[in-house]
């Protein structure tokens, strides 16, 4: 039996959890965020968006009793933790308005390119603020399951990680992204970069090719990675298609976790039938041993969000040493992404062609 009863699987709550102040009210506040909080019992203290209808009809639905007519409002409730649910080009601007001293989630990325998350990450250190940035996927329980089994030792040394994707993503829901020049990595494995990071820590170099589809405009939909660990002989591999349109028999969202005792394999279960999704799984094989599925105690959405955000308020109670997520940290998953764009201007080793 390699599955042991107690797992880790969920970050414990605050003690006295923090009122919150949601500012910005798209989708992810509507569809994680939101529900997150509600099935946890993080008060919600108000709302705030520019566009005051969409602020009003959302607080209607979630029962939140306020909505902000200004960000200043909304950032004075005492002792809030301030939930930035807005786009990431607007996260400088918004973190410069806030008092010194805020405690703050920003929702991932971290900007759109390391110059402006070093600009983020330059602005919080000037105003003492307690800041993290919602890279949710290590909190969802597959992947702390994964983390727990790799802390005790269950699969050995970590000597391969491959990510897998073959689905069909629906972009059409995104239509924000069509303008910008980055799009793949920086808003969907970004999240694989920084959970890779959570366990393997930082590569030393990268290789990346990222591509469009003729079904869409968007810049980037395809992506291939190899993450380099030098002399260590880890191998991390990503390969990312959101265009496999041909039916569900061999659709994959897959993380592989592979040790010299033991392995591990994660289904992404959202990714398949976004957003209705599929049930979330974590499987753990011992060498020489029957693969054991594990049951988890929640999914990905929403329920991740619950944990990057108890995180934040423990770590600012003095409760967690560790701010998992924390500014400074994800300084270098957006600093891996950077990697990974400029991987795609240089070119390769030519062919010989006689």
């Amino acid at each position: 039996m390699i599955v042991p009863a107690d797992l880790r699987q969920e970050h414990p709550l605050p003690s006295n959890p923090r009122p919150i102040v949601i500012v910005g009210t798209g989708g992810i506040a509507a569809d994680a965020h939101l529900p997150a909080y509600r099935k946890a019992g993080f008060p919600v203290a108000g709302l705030f968006d520019l566009d005051q209808e969409k602020a009003r009809a959302l607080a209607a639905r979630f029962g939140v009793p306020r909505v902000f007519a200004t960000m200043e409002e909304a950032v004075a409730t005492p002792g809030c933790v301030v939930d930035v649910a807005a786009p990431p080009v607007a996260h400088h601007a918004i973190l410069s308005r806030l008092p010194a001293g805020s405690v703050v989630l920003l929702q991932k990325p971290m900007g759109l390119d390391l110059e402006a998350a070093t600009a983020i990450r330059n602005v919080c250190r000037e105003r003492s603020l307690t800041a993290a940035v919602n890279f949710q996927l290590r909190f969802s329980a597959m992947m702390m399951g994964v983390a727990d089994a790799l802390r005790r030792g269950l699969l050995g040394r970590l000597i391969d990680v491959e990510v897998h994707l073959n689905l069909v993503t629906p972009w059409h829901l995104f239509p924000h992204l069509l303008a910008n020049e980055r799009v793949e990595i920086v808003s969907h494995s970004i999240h694989y970069l920084d959970m890779i990071r959570s366990v393997a820590g930082n590569p030393r170099s990268v290789f990346a090719r990222s591509c469009g589809h003729p079904s869409t405009r968007l810049a980037q939909t395809r992506t291939s990675a190899i993450l380099d660990y030098g002399d260590d002989d880890r191998r991390v591999t990503l390969s990312i298609n959101h265009h496999h349109d041909f039916g569900r028999r061999f659709q994959d969202a897959s993380f592989r976790f592979e040790g010299d005792q033991g392995a591990a394999m994660v289904k992404l279960g959202l990714l398949l039938d976004y957003p209705a999704g599929e049930p979330d799984e974590l499987w753990l094989a011992r060498k020489g041993g029957p693969w054991e599925q594990v049951t988890l105690c929640g999914s990905w959405f929403p329920d991740a969000f619950i944990g990057v955000m108890a995180n934040l308020q423990r770590f600012a109670a003095g409760e967690d040493q560790v701010l998992a997520t924390s500014v400074e940290d994800a300084w270098h998953t957006m600093a891996l992404v950077e990697s990974c764009y400029r991987s795609l201007a240089m070119p390769g080793i030519a062919v010989p062609d006689a």
